[in-house]
């Protein structure tokens, strides 16, 4: 006889994410999930987001680790709400990990909260939170060929961020074969190249980010 755990572990995830949407919805507050490898570059991408959107939304984090506040601290150096979420060995965020967390924060007073998930490119794709979208970051040095080894992230993100853009030279990333590779995984999500501790490219992923809380806040 074979159990499967999965499921049942999806269904009680997802019943509650649903649940985080509606409230989210309710409060007019966008919820992005960033999904990324160690060493990506999560927390530099949040804080140049933060830098170009703060003047214009109400801002907080939510940080999702293995272990440590390391992060944390930084988001909350910079005057950011910033709630820590030490997982204690689990691979991905789960949607009453959100629940408990946004419970610490003033819903009626934030247009955008930022997850970073923890930082690996499986777990998290399967683990509905409740976000209003799904986002990527690959760094060139993890390489061009990684829509190859994790095709689930790519196609379960509705945008890819590029980091890292000012280093193709050194590790010799092919911007193009990565592009061809996730346009047949995904051909409708848009690919922004940044350097996010240079602040190159944030403009125009700060804009489409600005676009999607403008929705949701219209809608």
């Amino acid at each position: 006889m074979q159990i499967d755990m999965k499921q049942p572990i999806l269904d009680k995830n997802d019943r509650l994410a649903q649940e985080n949407r509606a409230l989210f919805a309710e409060k007019r507050v966008f919820v992005l999930d960033l999904l990324a490898s160690p060493g990506s570059g999560k927390t530099s991408t949040i804080l140049a987001t933060i830098e170009a959107l703060r003047d214009e939304f109400n801002i907080a984090v939510i940080e999702g680790d293995i272990a440590s506040d390391v992060d944390a601290k930084r988001i909350g150096a910079q005057g950011i709400a910033a709630v820590q979420i030490n997982t204690g060995g689990a691979c991905h965020l789960e949607s009453d990990m959100i629940r408990r967390a946004v419970d610490a924060l003033d819903l009626d007073n934030l247009d955008l909260i930022i997850v970073e998930n923890v930082g690996n490119l499986v777990c998290p794709t399967d683990f509905d939170l409740g976000e209003g979208a799904k986002v990527m970051i690959l760094s060139v040095p993890e390489g061009d060929d990684k829509p190859l080894k994790y095709p689930g992230v790519f196609q379960a993100s509705e945008a890819i961020i590029l980091n890292k853009v000012d280093t193709m030279s050194v590790f010799n990333f092919d911007e193009k074969a990565f592009r061809d590779e996730v346009a047949q995984l995904n051909p409708k999500a848009p690919i922004f190249p940044i350097a996010a501790t240079k602040g190159e490219g944030v403009d125009a992923w700060a804009n489409w980010l600005r676009d999607r809380i403008h929705a949701l806040q219209q809608a």
